[in-house]
């Protein structure tokens, strides 16, 4: 879509990072509030790439989206609350209240919610190696359940696209890989019309690329990096 790939590129920025929660964790009948309001410092979607995560919450730009969890503030407390029970539960609607959390974990970020009812359907030929302690809807239960053969019909998913200050390792660590590449070893590359130029090109525009990511929070860090290649 032109409009999410505006969202993400500016001032140099070209490259997001993949998040997903599947599932999402909620309980049975849990509100999106009630679920978001026990994740305060920090997010319950992981990345998705097997570089290691940025300590702290910092993104420039992100695209969210939830499936599956519809309800916006209703409580699951079984006594009605005279007062909402956090700035979430003051909330309208689901997408108004994962745009407050947004908004609330990563200050200054610009950040688009959307909230979708319908589940992810895990229906076979759809693995089945989720957690004897999901419902058949995919909510946490404390114990397992009674019938523990039966299979996950769907999960609640939330799945983001994110620019973050984690892409600046990941792209320094590229960098550096195929700075150490032997070109002696690539000749089928060369022969096929890439000239050598072109790829000395490439390999500066890359780390170009990897210093539109830096903050001066990871700055300290990716010279550690640096120094102990």
């Amino acid at each position: 879509e032109l409009g999410l790939c505006h969202l993400f590129s500016f001032s140099g920025l070209q490259v997001v990072a993949a998040w997903a929660a599947v599932p999402f964790p909620a309980l049975p009948g849990c509100s999106l509030a009630d679920a978001l309001s026990a994740y305060q410092q920090d997010v319950p979607w992981k990345l998705l790439s097997s570089w290691r995560e940025q300590k702290g919450s910092c993104c420039f730009a992100q695209s969210v989206v939830l499936r599956g969890v519809g309800k916006a503030n209703s409580s699951s407390s079984p006594y009605p609350a005279k007062q909402p029970l956090s700035a979430l539960h003051s909330c309208g609607s689901s997408q108004q209240v994962l745009q407050h959390y947004l908004h609330s974990i990563f200050p200054g970020a610009f950040s688009t919610a959307h909230v979708l009812q319908q589940p992810c359907s895990t229906l076979p030929p759809y693995p089945q190696f989720f957690s004897p302690l999901l419902t058949k809807e995919g909510f946490l239960q404390d114990k397992p359940s009674s019938y523990p053969s039966a299979a996950v019909e769907s999960v609640p998913v939330l799945a983001a696209l994110q620019s973050s200050p984690v892409l600046q390792a990941l792209l320094r660590s590229l960098h550096r890989d195929l700075q150490k590449l032997n070109l002696r070893r690539c000749l089928s590359f060369f022969s096929a019309g890439l000239e050598l130029e072109d790829f000395q090109e490439a390999l500066e525009e890359l780390r170009t690329l990897s210093q539109c990511y830096e903050t001066g929070l990871g700055a300290d860090e990716s010279e550690e990096e640096a120094d102990s290649d």
